[in-house]
């Protein structure tokens, strides 16, 4: 895949819905009701990323506090959606140890991930910040995870509803009409290309968790060490 491409692509036509007034809100984040959970395979930036991230959020925040966006601690680059989150998914249902089991050895040997986080993209739900990769090394893991689990007996919908290959993160939702979509389309476009840090990831995160990975209801299970 040719990520800057792809990221562009993505981002002039989900600006374009949203100028148009085609964006998407969510009407299950501020639900009580809503159930879905899964199990998930992923990686947290660093702090001073993070703070890069939030100085972005609040310009987007003063224009318009009423969509949801992500605190530092929700703040996430999914490596793989293992278990896909639906209603009435439970942890008894599976055995926790055979996953990070099989995990651990999907982990490519001396393995280093390093991330730019460089420019946003959009889509007509949400807003992410650009991920991009020095080297092979997350898309091998992935490769490995695809294999493992396909030779395995887990319960598993990798790739069910696409196949992974980025690393974004979403830092906000639209849960509401937008205020000023000029206004808030003029902060998207000054950090465009905005380098917000680049970071080296020394540990994966196994967790059970909500949809929206929100840190009440993530459950850690397991934290696997690189390097």
């Amino acid at each position: 895949m040719n990520l800057p491409e792809h990221y562009d692509t993505l981002y002039r036509t989900s600006i374009e819905k949203i100028r148009s007034g085609q964006y998407q809100l969510d009407p299950l984040i501020d639900s009580a009701e809503d159930d879905r959970m899964g199990l998930t395979l992923l990686l947290r930036p660093d702090k001073q990323t993070k703070q890069q991230i939030q100085a972005f959020l609040s310009e987007l925040r003063a224009i318009d506090p009423a969509q949801y966006y992500y605190p530092d601690s929700d703040i996430h680059v999914t490596v793989m959606s293992i278990i896909p989150c639906y209603s009435g998914f439970e942890l008894g249902q599976i055995s926790v140890p055979d996953y990070v089991e099989l995990i651990r050895k999907s982990i490519p040997a001396h393995s280093r991930i390093e991330i730019s986080f460089k420019g946003i993209t959009a889509s007509p739900s949400c807003v992410m910040v650009q991920g991009f990769l020095s080297d092979n090394t997350l898309n091998h893991l992935r490769d490995n995870l695809r294999a493992n689990f396909r030779d395995s007996d887990l319960e598993q919908s990798i790739d069910k509803r696409y196949a992974i290959q980025t690393a974004h993160a979403t830092v906000a939702r639209f849960r509401a009409p937008l205020r000023d979509t000029e206004a808030y389309l003029r902060v998207l476009e000054k950090y465009r290309n905005h380098d917000f840090s680049t970071f080296t990831v020394d540990t994966l995160e196994l967790v059970h968790n909500d949809w929206y990975q929100r840190e009440q209801f993530v459950q850690r299970l397991h934290r696997f060490n690189l390097g």
